[in-house]
């Protein structure tokens, strides 16, 4: 059994040349992302990505906590107060 929270992770690129470590990063969390949203800025070469996620917080953690040592690489997370209880017999309930 494990708690889930539902939330948002705004990843910003200083140069979209971290993009391949970056969606490396998400290939492997692939199964916590509900949604995604890229914008790349071509004058810039910056690039911007929003995720919407699902996830424990150790997972999450672990997910942003990645990203985040990525140089160049910025991460905000914001997460629902509510948790999901994920059950292998009883499916989900919600707390």
């Amino acid at each position: 059994m494990s708690e889930v929270r539902l939330g948002f992770v705004g990843i910003v690129m200083e140069q979209r040349s971290q993009a391949e470590k970056v969606n490396h990063i998400l290939s492997q969390y692939g199964a916590l992302i509900r949604g995604r949203i890229g914008v790349p800025d071509q004058q810039s070469g910056m690039g911007v990505i929003g995720l919407i996620v699902e996830g424990s917080n150790d997972q999450l953690g672990a997910m942003t906590g990645k990203l985040g040592n990525i140089p160049g690489v910025t991460v905000k997370s914001a997460l629902t107060g509510k948790t999901t209880v994920k059950t292998t017999d009883e499916g989900e309930k919600r707390t």
